[in-house]
């Protein structure tokens, strides 16, 4: 995406790390990144392009999600119209992020840069959609952050991961209903099985949860990137 937008990224490999990092290159190889440090703007900024999740919950609620009227009888999963950019708080570390509309994030980053990142934003999900559904893959919606550096706008975080997106397989895909997920949904849903009240501690996850929810992650990788991803 870096014809849209920069991002934090230096390095991702250990060989172009600061010298002093390469001694410990075994625990840092594959699983670390170097990157500038930026100023989170106080937004994250969620593209919706089907009706699922809170932005489900909402729509039946009020026929709205973050303040984007919607058209009426739309069915679970279902695709909608147009991608929404639907911004939501960024909580504060225990603490819960809450869907706002676009005025209150014009309040929080101010108006010009609210519609810069709901541009971009809007145009990296769509790139990615494109990409995946050509690979077996719905990006249902996922979640971007943005920071500043010295003024100049970045992409900043994780993106487009099976933890801020939610991944759904094309075979079987049938609004309606929720849909089977690459991404942290089924650990969400067991979660919400044993009743898990969102309050520390949190539960002992059994083996056999944490494997599949491991499987889903490395499936998802294989379509998307045509390559198995060794564990």
């Amino acid at each position: 995406m870096k014809d849209l937008v920069p991002n934090h990224i230096i390095a991702s490999k250990v060989d172009d790390f600061p010298e002093p990092l390469k001694a410990y290159r075994d625990m840092l190889e594959g699983r670390s990144v170097v990157v500038r440090k930026a100023k989170p703007l106080p937004i994250e900024c969620i593209v919706r392009g089907y009706i699922t999740g809170s932005g489900w919950k909402d729509y039946q609620a009020t026929g709205e999600v973050c303040g984007h009227k919607l058209p009426e009888n739309l069915k679970e999963s279902e695709m909608l119209p147009d991608p929404l950019f639907t911004p939501s708080t960024k909580a504060d570390l225990g603490d819960h992020d809450e869907n706002i509309t676009l005025d209150r994030a014009a309040e929080l980053v101010g108006e010009e840069m609210m519609r810069k990142v709901e541009d971009l934003s809007i145009a990296i999900y769509s790139r990615a959609r494109d990409y995946a559904r050509e690979r077996g893959i719905i990006i249902a919606d996922t979640k971007f952050e943005f920071g500043t550096i010295d003024g100049e706008l970045i992409l900043i975080d994780e993106v487009l991961t099976p933890d801020s997106s939610r991944f759904w397989p094309m075979d079987g895909y049938e609004p309606g209903k929720g849909q089977p997920s690459f991404d942290k949904q089924f650990m969400r849903d067991w979660l919400v099985e044993i009743g898990f009240n969102k309050q520390p501690p949190g539960p002992a996850i059994p083996a056999e949860i944490a494997t599949v929810t491991r499987d889903k992650y490395l499936e998802a990788y294989r379509l998307l990137t045509g390559s198995e991803l060794k564990v």
